[in-house]
């Protein structure tokens, strides 16, 4: 519950600071230009690592093996999706962490981290 209120309370004032900080140097129509510019970036890198982790996911299965992995990447591209469409530099800076398959990789192993912590204290419950 905590970081939901600093998701939705503090994020967006950040947010509002940059703006505001940003449009002081450059201006505030290459503001906007900036939104508007990682936004449709962002919605292309997230569609094209999207189609093709779920491609790789169909060839997992495929070949029988569990798409474990392709469905974290597609859990990060998703929410880094979710960033990149949202104005903002803050979240367009995490979102193209998650959509970029390199940098998306320390997000998926902390993510697979926090699974197993949680499985093991029996919090999420695995059966096969």
């Amino acid at each position: 519950m905590r970081w939901l209120l600093i998701l939705f309370l503090v994020l967006p004032a950040l947010e509002i600071g940059v703006f505001i900080w940003a449009g002081g140097i450059i201006g505030p129509w290459w503001v906007v230009a900036l939104i508007l510019v990682t936004g449709m970036l962002g919605v292309m890198i997230t569609k094209q690592q999207g189609l093709e982790t779920w491609r790789r996911g169909q060839q997992a299965i495929n070949a029988g093996e569990p798409p474990t992995e392709y469905i974290i990447n597609g859990i990060c591209i998703f929410v880094g999706g979710v960033f990149l469409f949202t104005p903002g530099f803050i979240t367009d800076f995490f979102g193209f962490m998650l959509v970029i398959p390199v940098t998306r990789n320390i997000f998926k192993h902390m993510i697979m981290n926090t699974i197993k912590r949680m499985i093991a204290k029996n919090k999420i419950i695995y059966r096969r």
